[in-house]
């Protein structure tokens, strides 16, 4: 038989005596985002990169010995979280307003599984961020000009919610193919002009436009529904850890206040961190841009889901859905013991057309940065005088007069009225009915350039 030495008998001895200290609790956090879907960024790669989420998990209490197992995935789109959130691999999701619908229909049509909407990240309440498009060179300029065709788009996504409303609303709904089509398929299909169209969501309808592959034909303004996005997380996991959801709401305010504070290098930093070209974040990021950052519930937001949530019942698309039982605002009230002011912010709305009346033209050039002109003759002056000394642009950006929307400079439509002014569309019939109005003559931006030009 072994033996061992006093020595070390007394070492185990004492060491018996000792009760075994338990090891701290683990809770695991894990989080589906879409780094591809500007409208999610606050509540997504923002956090993950500045790692916001760590700063407000809570220490004390009964999380004093509590270690923070954080993960994070990235997908498509909406659809492929909720999967994820029903298996049980996923706690918190970010999500556009359609597929927020379905995550929560879904749920309740389980026995026992149930999600929370908790705080929104971002809105646009023309609707815009969803869209239409068609190749470059297509000669399709609206939605009845689609009809006989195959249109495609992320099925379950905000923009798949949105092209059935614009097709129920055009009496289309059977006039057209509809293709399931990731975001990235789509815009090289639509690259290639092996697609009719494709319907998608933020910012992809932005990034075939700057890369000179789509254009778009039909914008979610033109729905008539606010565009925008929140955060589920799940019941059991909420009630379990309310605190750590309270802080992942705090993470998403300071992540939008991050944004807003310097919108020109937080889109330089995204765009490294996303792959999107800076200046298409720009237009959504910037003043005037696309998104407003709001984490508050407002009330316009629940009727717009419940709206929803209608276009899906005609197309027997969704299971019902109790709304008073799926959102609450607890969370992100309490994660407003920041100094903030919840029910002021949840009562601001933002419309373009009215925020953005008078804003100026810009012109981002690639060495000086953004320049601003008051007026589309100065800013064409401008372009001119730029493209006269071969100056590399990294962008422009206008205005659309119907909505108030910001436009890449080169996409919008130009009118150039009887009286020699000028002024710029996102759609073509809404140009063409303008130059009717004004007798005016619809142009592109090349040609205002030249015609400008000749005038001197």
């Amino acid at each position: 038989m072994a033996r061992i030495g006093l020595s070390a008998a007394f070492t185990l001895a004492i060491a018996a005596s000792v009760p075994t200290l338990a090891s701290a609790e683990t809770i695991d956090v894990a989080i589906g985002h879409q780094s591809m879907c500007t409208d999610t960024y606050t509540a997504g790669i923002v956090i993950k990169e500045l790692g916001l989420f760590e700063k407000y998990l809570p220490k004390d209490g009964k999380y004093a010995d509590v270690d923070f197992d954080i993960s994070w995935s990235d997908y498509s789109s909406g659809g492929p979280i909720t999967n994820q959130m029903l298996a049980g691999k996923l706690q918190i999701g970010v999500m556009g307003d359609y597929p927020l619908i379905v995550n929560g229909a879904k749920f309740q049509e389980t026995d026992s599984l149930r999600t929370l909407y908790v705080a929104g990240t971002g809105y646009n309440l023309k609707g815009s961020g969803n869209a239409i498009v068609v190749p470059v060179e297509s000669d399709v300029y609206a939605l009845s000009d689609l009809k006989g065709e195959d249109v495609s788009t992320p099925v379950g996504s905000a923009a798949w919610g949105m092209l059935l409303k614009a097709l129920q609303d055009a009496d289309m709904v059977e006039d057209v193919s509809l293709k399931n089509q990731s975001p990235a398929v789509g815009a090289a299909n639509i690259a290639a002009g092996k697609i009719a169209a494709h319907s998608d969501f933020c910012p992809w309808s932005e990034i075939m436009e700057f890369r000179g592959t789509g254009r778009k034909i039909y914008d979610g303004s033109e729905a008539g529904v606010p565009y925008l996005h929140g955060v589920v997380v799940r019941q059991d996991f909420a009630e379990e850890y309310p605190e750590v959801v309270t802080a992942f709401i705090k993470a998403v305010i300071e992540a939008g206040q991050w944004i807003e504070s310097n919108p020109m290098e937080a889109v330089e930093k995204m765009e490294k961190w996303t792959g999107v070209e800076k200046e298409v974040l720009y237009i959504y990021f910037s003043n005037g841009g696309h998104l407003t950052l709001d984490p508050t519930i407002k009330d316009q937001w629940i009727e717009a889901l419940a709206f929803d949530h209608k276009v899906l019942e005609r197309e027997k698309a969704i299971p019902p859905l109790d709304f008073d039982a799926w959102i609450t605002e607890d969370f992100v009230k309490a994660a407003y013991d920041m100094g903030l002011d919840y029910a002021a912010d949840k009562a601001e709305v933002v419309d373009p057309e009215a925020a953005n009346a008078g804003l100026p033209n810009e012109i981002w050039h690639a060495r000086e940065g953004i320049s601003t002109y008051a007026t589309l003759t100065e800013f064409l002056q401008a372009v001119s005088a730029f493209n006269a000394t071969g100056a590399k642009l990294n962008s422009t950006y206008v205005y659309d007069k119907a909505t108030g929307l910001k436009l890449f400079g080169k996409t919008a439509f130009y009118v150039k009225t009887s009286d020699g002014t000028y002024e710029t569309f996102l759609r073509k019939p809404d140009a063409d009915a303008y130059a009717a109005e004004t007798g005016g003559t619809v142009i592109d931006l090349d040609t205002a350039l030249v015609d400008f030009t000749t005038e001197g």
